[in-house]
Parts: structure tokens; sequence; C-alpha cells
């Protein structure tokens, strides 16, 4: 247990959420049933669909299930899959030690800031194809492009976390005589969790979507360059099945990894609901 699942933050009740009046049931079954009835809808208004690069969904799920009967399909996800999770994990360790650093040395904070701020203003897609004519088309461009695009999210998360934490906490563990180590593990980091996770679920998505560009532009496995060869090869129920297997895949990422989040955030959600019903 950390100081900080035990004592509510000033901080956490400035920035509460609001009561939204809506059951956590309902929400539930609206995550469920939304996309359901998009695909419903999908499935009727393309049903007589006779334009080429609009096929019937019924044919995309058609080729979709052919395709997940051969072994390249799966070469090409866990391909993806791979390097999504690899990068996302590297992203994620490397943003919370330098968030941690920046955030709790203030001079190294100002030195490194501007350059900081100025790789951040780059758009993560544009630098793919900087690193494919850097390094070449190898799987370490991949890795190196969406790990550096998904870093920024979790970087500056963990900064604006621990420098908005409640001051009193630094003073408990004063009283404690936590040493620096514990202090930042005990104290720091979980109090500045909140913000740092949701920097980590916008990491997430920018890896994805850089994950896609990255196969896009210089590779010849992964989902996005499968993708990619059948719109250039006049495959359209095969580019859709791509596109539509990568919405599931982002959709299913999204959904675990809210899921974990609130199981790792559990002390501040129960210290939310209290402050709501007090």
């Amino acid at each position: 247990m950390t100081l900080t699942s035990t004592i509510p933050t000033r901080t956490s009740v400035a920035r509460r959420q609001r009561r939204s009046g809506v059951p956590g049931s309902t929400l539930i079954a609206a995550e469920v049933l939304v996309p359901i009835l998009l695909l419903v809808v999908w499935w009727v208004t393309s049903a007589n669909s006779t334009n080429t690069f609009f096929p019937p969904l019924q044919t995309i799920l058609t080729r979709l299930i052919e395709l997940a009967q051969v072994p390249a399909f799966w070469t090409d996800v866990t391909s993806s899959l791979g390097n999504l999770a690899l990068s996302f994990a590297l992203a994620s360790v490397l943003g919370v030690l330098l968030g941690a650093a920046l955030g709790l040395i203030q001079p190294l904070a100002w030195f490194v800031g501007p350059t900081l701020h100025f790789f951040r203003a780059i758009p993560p897609v544009a630098l793919v194809p900087i690193f494919v004519s850097l390094i070449g088309f190898g799987n370490e461009t991949r890795i190196l492009s969406i790990t550096l695009a998904a870093l920024f999210p979790v970087l500056i998360s963990t900064i604006d976390g621990i420098k908005g934490a409640e001051p009193t906490l630094e003073m408990v563990s004063r009283v404690y005589r936590f040493g620096p180590i514990d202090r930042l593990f005990s104290v720091t980091l979980p109090a500045a969790s909140p913000r740092i996770l949701s920097g980590m679920q916008v990491s997430l998505m920018t890896a994805f979507v850089v994950m896609i560009a990255s196969e896009m532009l210089g590779s010849s496995t992964g989902l996005g360059a499968a993708t990619l060869l059948a719109q250039q090869s006049f495959a359209i129920a095969d580019m859709w099945a791509g596109i539509l297997t990568l919405g599931v895949l982002g959709y299913a990422a999204t959904a675990l990894f809210v899921l974990f989040r609130r199981r790792v955030l559990r002390w501040y959600i129960a210290s939310q609901q209290q402050e709501k019903r007090s």
C-alpha cells in the first residue's frame, strides 16, 4: 500500500470528474451495442452495393474468414502486435523514467525543455520516412519510429503528474523518513499515476497509428503493409478486411488497457467515489 492510496489529494479533488447521472451498466452496454449497431448499419447500407471500392460487408467478412485460414495472415498480425507491444513497453518505461527525472530535477527540465517541445511539435507520422532514410527498412526502424512517437504522451503526462502532486504528500513522506527511492515509488509516482496512465492510453493509440504508417512506408510484413499491398493490387475485399482487422485490434487494445487502468487505479477511483458521496 502506498501513501497516496490512503490520503486523498487536493489535486484529485480539484480535478474530479463530474457526475454524469448515467449508470455504469448503461455505459458498458453502450460501449458494446454502439459498435454492433454500426456494423448492422454498414451491413444494411452496403448489402446491394455495386461499387467496386465499397463492397458489401458480407463479402468483406467472407474474405476475412478466408484470410484467417492462411498462415501469412497470422504472421502479419503477430508481426504488427509484436512491434506494437515492444514499442509501447519501451515508450512507457522511458517516458516514466525521463518524466520523473525532468519533473523532479528543475535544472534538467530547463535545459532539456526546449528540445523536448521541439520534437514534440513534429507530427509522429512525419518521423517515419526520416528514420527509413537514415536507418533503412528493417524492423528496428519500425520499432524506433513507434517508440519515439509513443514516448511523448507518457513523458509529458509524467512531468505534469509529478509537478501537480499535492505538496503535503512530500512533507508526509519526510515525516515517515522515506529515502529518495522509497519516496519516488511509494509517493511520487503513485500520486502521478492517474495522469501517467492517461498519457499511456494516448500513447497506445499513437503507437497504433504509427505502427500502421511505418508498415505502409517501410515494410513488407505486418497488417499495414498487407492492407496497402491489397489496395495497390485492387484486391478491394482484402483491403477492407485488413482495415476491419486493424479497427478490431485497435478497439481491443484500448479496451484491455482501460481495464488495466481501472484495476491499477482502484484506490483513486474509490477516493473519487467517496468524495462524490461526501
